[in-house]
């Protein structure tokens, strides 16, 4: 009877110590689900994820751009996905289908051409995640982006006009100079002009256009070709920004005439090769595009993250500057 009391008081003691094993194992589970459940909550305070697009480096104005979001994310700590894309829209949209994939908070785009977006666009859009368009604008419904951070580029072409009239005495034959074709940029301030000079300045007219694609190297190119077609005709040259201008001084220079006297200079941007040239008497005006829109790019961004609405518009400041002024304007020029 001993031995089987006893054997029964083993029996029981190991039952006993299996529930009790099995008690702390499902205490043990509850405990790490919670904590996995917990270690799926994204942080309050988390890191602003951005996704960039930029176009490529076809002009020092695009490269003060990528220098001042680049400058802006390393001293806000953002966690930023930049790609280049070399002036190609399908590396433009392939980046931004990886921004899609990688869960960031907002895409910002500087479109390199107007139209073929709405695809893409609405893959973010499904994603819940809102698309901001930088210095460029894309030919969407507006339901499609949040924002558009830029300048009024049609204004920007009735100053140019305006300017250019100043120069010529409200008369003369304009050569011009155009951006990349369908691109925002180009196509506004290409029809600023035009309006402006058919609203206002009927003697002044435009008697040659073709894209430089805002590059230094294909505006003198251009500007090359426009010398042998029109020898003797050209007062002024209008270029959609100041590279192509600065590539056009080297042609007319090449020509042997005296760029900012023989032939007018007008362009967009404000970049300080502009300014030097200026003060060396070799170009004549600049309409201000303000590059730097880092600061306004990502507290948009934070904003948007942050879940307020952000203007549909934000401008950037900018001005008119002129060769008379271009030597004190110097020192002061960021880009």
């Amino acid at each position: 009877m001993a031995k089987k009391f006893f054997a029964l008081i083993v029996v029981l003691t190991m039952v006993l110590g299996i529930t009790g094993c099995g008690s702390q194992s499902t205490g043990n589970q509850q405990g790490d689900t919670k904590k996995t459940e917990e270690s799926t909550e994204k942080p309050k305070n988390e890191k602003l994820v951005i996704g960039f697009a930029q176009i490529g480096q076809e002009s020092g104005w695009r490269d003060a751009e990528t220098f001042s979001i680049l400058q802006e994310a390393e001293k806000l700590g953002v966690d930023l996905k930049f790609s280049d894309a070399q002036q190609k829209q399908e590396n433009q949209i392939k980046a931004i289908r990886t921004f899609i994939q990688q869960g960031v908070d907002v895409i910002g785009v500087a479109p390199v051409v107007e139209t073929g977006w709405e695809t893409v666009f609405k893959e973010a859009k499904d994603a819940g995640i809102p698309i901001i368009l930088v210095d460029r604008r894309a030919a969407v419904p507006e339901d499609l982006y949040a924002s558009f951070i830029g300048s009024d580029f049609i204004l920007e072409g009735n100053n140019a006009a305006d300017e250019m009239a100043k120069l010529l005495n409200n008369k003369g034959n304009i050569v011009e100079l155009q951006g990349t074709v369908g691109a925002s940029a180009a196509t506004d301030r290409m029809k600023g002009f035009k309006d402006q000079l058919a609203a206002k300045y009927p003697d002044m007219k435009i008697i040659a256009s073709q894209t430089g694609d805002f590059t230094r190297a294909k505006g003198k190119e251009v500007m090359e070709a426009f010398l042998k077609a029109y020898p003797g005709q050209i007062n002024g040259v209008y270029g959609h920004n100041d590279d192509m201008v600065l590539g056009a001084i080297e042609a007319i220079k090449d020509a042997g005439l005296k760029p900012g006297v023989d032939i007018k200079t007008v362009s967009v941007d404000g970049v300080k090769g502009l300014f030097e040239a200026m003060a060396a008497g070799e170009a004549n005006v600049t309409v201000e595009c303000n590059p730097l829109l880092g600061p306004q790019f990502f507290k948009a961004c934070q904003d948007l993250k942050d879940g307020k609405t952000t203007e549909k518009w934000i401008k950037s400041e900018e001005s008119v500057y002129r060769a008379e002024t271009a030597k004190d304007d110097l020192p002061n020029r960021k880009y």
